[in-house]
């Protein structure tokens, strides 16, 4: 099966998803850089993580036991490379999500060079953030850095994040979304565009700041919500105007501005 045959059948799986689902009641996004600008929906129209997720692992579980697996097996990596770029994938405030997919874009994604694809991550992010808070704020789960009394690699966030549920992970959700989006925009890309929207998730557990149930879970709804996007007119007329400028880049030989060797090498750490 070819990779495009299954991304439709991802998108559609999704789209039967997120159509079973009830509507979002409008809740308030604990962490700002979830509301920061208007998204293409109203968060009414998005799908609601508490209708489609199951519970967060309860104590003493097999699940909980895994999370602390995870957690644990990210320890030699703090203070590494891995932890400085997950420190940068941490960074909601553009233009650094930007720069955090355009190695794995093989272009620039930015105001000058390609703003529409800039402004649809701008968007997405309100609407793939949002889309986790029927879940984040009805189970309000603890994250790992309070339950072990340790730090982040964020230690400015610190103070958001302990007031801020858990599961599912907003920060992974939108970098699903990104890269989601980004694959359809740019499919000669769909390889390094999933693999880097998985270490965008795998960051947060790197970074202490999110247990691996939250970053498995907060992938779902990047998905769900991308599917839901599809039936917004304005969603699809970016995606559109999207295309042709990254076809113009291309053309144009523009490359990333970053050095993308030293993003591949941290990555490559484990």
């Amino acid at each position: 099966m070819t990779t495009k045959r299954s991304l439709h059948l991802a998108l559609a799986g999704s789209l039967l998803l997120a159509g079973a689902a009830a509507a979002q009641p409008v809740t308030k996004a604990t962490d700002p850089h979830f509301d920061f600008a208007p998204g293409f929906l109203a968060q009414s129209a998005l799908p609601d993580s508490l209708n489609l997720l199951p519970p967060p692992p309860s104590p003493n579980t097999a699940a909980l036991a895994r999370d602390e697996e995870a957690r644990a097996s990210t320890l030699p990596l703090r203070k590494t490379a891995r932890w400085n770029q997950a420190r940068l994938d941490a960074d909601l405030m553009f233009p650094q999500p930007a720069k955090n997919f355009s190695c794995a874009m093989g272009i620039p994604i930015d105001e000058k060079n390609t703003p529409n694809v800039y402004q649809l991550m701008q968007k997405l992010l309100t609407d793939a953030g949002l889309s986790t808070y029927g879940a984040k704020n009805h189970y309000n789960r603890t994250r790992p850095f309070v339950v072990h009394a340790e730090a982040t690699c964020t230690p400015d966030q610190e103070g958001i994040l302990r007031g801020d549920g858990s599961y599912p992970s907003g920060h992974t959700a939108a970098g699903w979304a990104w890269a989601l989006t980004l694959v359809e925009i740019n499919p000669s890309r769909t390889d390094q565009l999933l693999q880097r929207a998985r270490e965008f998730g795998q960051s947060r557990v790197i970074c202490n700041a999110h247990w691996q149930s939250d970053v498995d879970n907060g992938k779902e709804m990047g998905a769900v919500t991308f599917a839901r996007l599809h039936a917004d007119e304005a969603f699809r007329n970016k995606i559109a105007a999207a295309k042709v400028e990254v076809e113009n880049a291309q053309r144009a030989g523009l490359k990333p501005a970053g050095d993308c060797s030293v993003e591949a090498a941290a990555i490559s750490l484990k």
